[in-house]
């Protein structure tokens, strides 16, 4: 058991150096080099380009992908244990629907023209119209099902999609080039608030997971032999639920959706630390942050001076880890079995 701890801890040790060096090189590779020796001169230089591409692109983005890949891999951990399902993610639910069905109507109405923050609430306002909708009709008998919320979460994701088809259909070229380049996950916000709101909505949502950690680690074993142990399972499922779809809803507003997050991250993260929640949630937070933001980096450099929606390398990264990770399960059962 000190063995298994020892390494976790050093795992986690790890994670976060790894994570600290990455976020220099994010702040320093791009179109503009910025070395790392010369950043406290750049820093005090607040007329000079490099300042100003430091200061209003490179740590926003940097920042957004800290607290956006963080939230959803963190998401996804959380609804894999609730569900006991290894290919639940936080948009199954239908909230990107919701919140690309939120963004495309206010595309096409000509909402978004006199506020830049119009389009992230019309994504907030629609992912959680989708998840009350969701909530609401999971309900029976007062108690909540989950399998039911996972179906009709699925069927309402299909109903969005079928109606982001039909707005797009009757709208002009002009709004196409929006509604397709929003849908692809984008981490340009530059405005500060937005993205002070998004790193500290993350983190005290960490915090607060971690007054969850028995409760989750006993809902690994089903709900029923999780009341046996004295746990509210209803309760704790609304509960987190509720920040799950904060976390997601947010992330979706801000910064569009990008995929594969809150599903590859988590099953990373098991490989090496185990299931324990108190070690998977701190390791999903810092893996998923680790690697957007390594996705970010390679979509500002791979076709520069041009830029890919980081939407596309995650999708890319993130099936194709997937499909080597259950690969690699499926011939580590058959020696089990052999």
């Amino acid at each position: 058991m000190y063995q298994k701890k020892k390494i976790q801890v050093l795992y986690l040790l790890l994670l976060a150096a790894t994570l600290v060096a990455t976020i220099f090189l994010s702040l320093s590779i791009g179109e503009i080099s910025i070395p790392l020796g010369k950043l406290p001169q750049i820093i005090a230089d607040r007329g000079s380009t490099e300042h100003d591409v430091l200061f209003y692109i490179r740590i926003p983005r940097t920042l957004l992908g800290f607290a956006i890949g963080g939230s959803l891999s963190l998401a996804g951990a959380i609804l894999q244990g609730i569900y006991r399902n290894p290919l639940v993610e936080p948009y199954t639910l239908g909230i990107s629907g919701g919140a690309s069905l939120g963004v495309t109507f206010a595309i096409v109405a000509g909402l978004n023209l006199h506020n830049l923050l119009f389009l992230p609430l019309a994504g907030f306002i629609g992912a959680f119209s989708t998840l009350f909708l969701v909530y609401t009709l999971s309900l029976k008998g007062g108690s909540l099902n989950v399998n039911r919320m996972l179906l009709i979460g699925v069927m309402i994701s299909f109903i969005s999609s079928s109606f982001i088809m039909l707005l797009m259909s009757v709208t002009g070229a002009e709004n196409l080039h929006g509604i397709v380049f929003w849908t692809m996950g984008s981490l340009n916000g530059s405005n500060g608030v937005m993205i002070g709101a998004m790193v500290t909505l993350s983190i005290i949502c960490l915090l607060v997971t971690y007054l969850f950690v028995t409760p989750l680690n006993a809902l690994r074993l089903g709900e029923e032999k999780a009341r046996h142990l004295g746990i509210n399972a209803n309760a704790t499922i609304r509960i987190l639920f509720i920040i799950t779809s904060l976390l997601t809803g947010a992330c979706i507003a801000v910064a569009g959706v990008i995929g594969f997050v809150g599903l590859v991250i988590p099953h990373m993260v098991r490989l090496f630390v185990g299931s324990d929640y108190r070690t998977v949630l701190i390791s999903s937070f810092l893996s998923g942050s680790l690697f957007l933001i390594l996705c970010d980096i390679i979509a500002r450099i791979i076709i520069a001076p041009n830029e890919l929606p980081i939407g596309v390398i995650t999708g890319i990264a993130g099936g194709v880890v997937f499909i080597v990770l259950l690969s690699r399960s499926q011939k580590r059962s058959k020696l089990l079995q052999g």
